[in-house]
């Protein structure tokens, strides 16, 4: 009885192999270390105490869809493309940012004033603790974006200290330091489109790994 199993032209009766995929996908780091930079640059204004806080509410369309949004997308494509550290990177902060953005508006107005400082500080602490720790995986990325992580902790640091101890002083360090984390992931964002456009390096990145 004959095999109803469909052959090959060689005979064989396995199925032939499906076609190899010729899907690609852009390098979303580009993106994602945009919405961050841009986001971060706004933010550090007031903290610098370069602008006053009456204006704050002007980070948050960025904090929402450009940070956050396009950040939490550019980390789930990193998923895609089996980026474990950039796709933890870009989802957390992007998911960072949409929270401050609920907290800003939501938590903050209803918090007890006399304690509201607490909950801002363990809020930053938690995500200083974060930051601290991705140095490490960083250390195998790029020496541009361990700049960004190694500085964004700094930040991250002390804007906790300037939370806890109250102090307009050392949040207004956190506020410069924060503008160049923001130049550097810039940078980062450029040197990646750049280098992806014109397929060869035209700034440079400085691999690690």
């Amino acid at each position: 009885m004959a095999s109803a199993e469909p052959k090959t032209a060689a005979g064989d009766a396995r199925p032939p192999a499906p076609p190899a995929s010729t899907e690609t996908i852009a390098d979303p780091g580009a993106l994602g270390l945009a919405g961050f930079a841009m986001t971060t640059f706004v933010l550090s204004a007031f903290n610098a105490g370069l602008l006053s806080d009456t204006l704050e509410t002007v980070v948050l369309p960025l904090a929402l869809f450009y940070g956050g949004l396009a950040q939490l997308l550019a980390g789930m494509w990193e998923f895609r493309r089996a980026n474990t550290f950039a796709a933890t990177a870009f989802s957390s902060y992007g998911a960072f940012w949409i929270g401050f953005a609920y907290y800003i508006t939501q938590v903050a107005p209803k918090l007890p004033a006399a304690h509201a400082y607490q909950a801002t500080g363990l809020f930053l602490l938690a995500w200083a603790i974060f930051t601290t720790y991705m140095i490490i995986p960083a250390m195998r990325t790029s020496g541009a974006v361990l700049a960004v992580i190694a500085l964004l902790a700094l930040t991250y640091i002390l804007l906790t200290i300037g939370a806890f101890a109250q102090s307009t002083g050392i949040d207004k360090v956190g506020g410069w330091v924060g503008f160049v984390t923001a130049v550097v992931a810039w940078y980062a964002s450029c040197a990646s489109a750049a280098n992806s456009t014109w397929k060869r390096t035209v700034l440079p990145v400085w691999p690690l790994g």
